[in-house]
């Protein structure tokens, strides 16, 4: 007792108050701590480390940039490069990030399944792995050639796609409503 006021005396004469060091922990500055805390000022913000092959390029405001293709869903291509050349198929899906498409039975990978339930066996099934839209053409099946796309504006002033080498035009109001129909029809199949 008799030291801890002659301690407390001393202190009083350096004017260092003994509350600092009495009932309260010593406080360490985050070098000697052994986990590196960040300020409460900057949240640390979850970083997850993509693949290479994953990234997708982004925007400033950290959108994913979005590509313009010269095909849509629905259009007949034919590939012109890669272990499927010279097939013809229906464009299913597109992904505008990274230039890539889904054609119909082209492009056929093997993915093994594995069993979700105990009694159910597990399987190898073929999936459609996209192709980058630089590898497909769009295909007339009326004359059966690959040509390069073209953009005109028609009189009314619609402005529609065409095949360069027939002329043909791509974009027309019969071949969006068979598209339409096309894409209606599995979902009311799924619906009953």
């Amino acid at each position: 007792m008799a030291a801890t006021a002659a301690l407390q005396a001393s202190m009083a004469a350096l004017s260092i108050s003994s509350s600092s060091f009495f009932g309260d922990r010593l406080s360490f500055p985050c070098t000697f701590s052994p986990l590196n805390v960040k300020s409460p000022d900057k949240p640390c913000l979850i970083v997850v480390k993509l693949k290479r092959w994953e990234r997708k390029e982004c925007k400033p405001n950290s959108l994913p940039i979005l590509h313009k293709m010269h095909v849509k869903v629905g259009d007949t291509v034919k590939v012109i490069a890669g272990d499927d050349k010279g097939k013809v198929g229906e464009i299913k899906k597109i992904f505008r990030h990274n230039s890539t498409v889904v054609v119909n039975d082209i492009n056929l990978k093997t993915k093994h399944m594995k069993s979700r339930e105990q009694d159910e066996p597990g399987q190898i099934i073929k999936i459609e792995a996209p192709i980058h839209s630089s590898n497909v053409m769009l295909y007339s099946k009326e004359k059966n050639v690959a040509s390069r796309v073209g953009h005109k504006v028609l009189e009314d002033g619609t402005r529609v796609r065409y095949l360069i080498k027939t002329g043909e035009i791509i974009d027309t109001a019969e071949n969006w409503k068979k598209l339409k129909e096309a894409s209606e029809t599995p979902e009311a199949a799924a619906a009953a």
